[in-house]
């Protein structure tokens, strides 16, 4: 059997005169551009709903109780202050453990505006490792006028 040459010769593209040129626009990049987009908003979504859930009392009625109130203030700088003297990190949830053994005592706490949330939501999260459900956040008032700059 012998080897025969053969040659590719480009074949010319003509239409055919009845036959109209196709001008429609190819959408797979968009509809790839837009997939991946997708991909990445499915992704990004968990980091933004970050939250710590945390009980909050419901409305009920107004009776003055004569409790107990000890205060947890988060200072600019991220030390913490309870009942006016600074704590370490570390004993806070020893004194926790003494708060739940009150009977009818409340925990109040109040973050600077300066402070971090970062830093907050840490000390919320032993907050609520410690089962405290008696819980109040003061220094909210200013937030009640969204309008109003803070101070």
């Amino acid at each position: 059997m012998t080897a025969r040459a053969t040659t590719f010769r480009p074949r010319q593209f003509r239409p055919a005169q009845d036959e109209p040129l196709f001008t429609a626009m190819n959408i797979t990049p968009l509809i790839d551009v837009l997939l991946v987009l997708l991909v990445m908003m499915i992704l990004t979504i968990p980091i933004v709903t970050h939250e710590v859930p945390v009980d909050l009392p419901q409305p009920g009625p107004s009776g003055r109780s004569s409790a107990t109130i000890h205060r947890i203030a988060l200072t600019p700088g991220g030390a913490l202050v309870w009942d006016g003297a600074a704590i370490a990190d570390a004993a806070l949830p020893a004194r926790l453990a003494g708060f739940m053994k009150e009977e009818d005592a409340q925990l109040q706490i109040e973050a600077a505006p300066q402070a971090r949330y970062e830093r907050f939501a840490q000390t919320l999260a032993v907050i609520r490792g410690a089962g405290v459900t008696r819980l109040g956040f003061v220094g909210n008032e200013r937030f009640a006028d969204f309008a109003a700059p803070l101070r």
